[in-house]
């Protein structure tokens, strides 16, 4: 999607921007998240983008799993665009990311609120430790996962901090 692979990262973050880093991506699947959006002309007028544009990234959707195309019965030309599993699992990341723009990025008061379906509770995104619950941001570390291959880390250079 965005006309460049990260093949040279070994990064889950890297690979995902492959799938949903540009920005009508995120904005396509928010609409289907919190909006209930499903179907082609729907998402293009309530977000202005291109048809092409708009066509490309749903077809890119549904081939990463991300989305599955439906046809819609009694109307064998119209299709709607629901989002499975793998596309619901970045609701986290819309959340975090929208109160990241909270924060830095909007003019005011935030222009919507996340909530609880069940009891209306505002939902939060919050970095949480598993034995010490939320925890700031500052105290975010990092190390190498089972993922890892043992060539990128037999070829990496050493960081200057002395962490590995």
């Amino acid at each position: 999607m965005l006309g460049k692979t990260y093949d040279s990262q070994v990064c889950s973050m890297a690979r995902a921007l492959e799938l949903v880093g540009e920005r009508w991506s995120l904005l396509i699947v928010r609409d289907a998240l919190f909006a209930g959006v499903t179907r082609f002309g729907d998402f293009q007028h309530n977000l202005g983008i291109a048809t092409n544009v708009l066509a490309s990234r749903l077809e890119a959707f549904v081939a990463a799993g991300i989305m599955e195309r439906r046809d819609i019965l009694g109307h064998p030309r119209q299709a709607e665009y629901v989002l499975t599993d793998k596309g619901r699992d970045l609701a986290p990341a819309m959340v975090a990311l929208t109160h990241w723009g909270d924060r830095w990025a909007a003019p005011g008061e935030p222009p919507i609120v996340y909530l609880h379906a069940d009891c209306g509770g505002e939902v939060r995104a919050d970095t949480v430790c598993e034995r010490h619950a939320p925890i700031p941001a500052g105290e975010i570390g990092v190390r190498p996962g089972p993922g890892m291959p043992a060539a990128y880390l037999a070829n990496r250079r050493p960081r200057r901090d002395g962490a590995p």
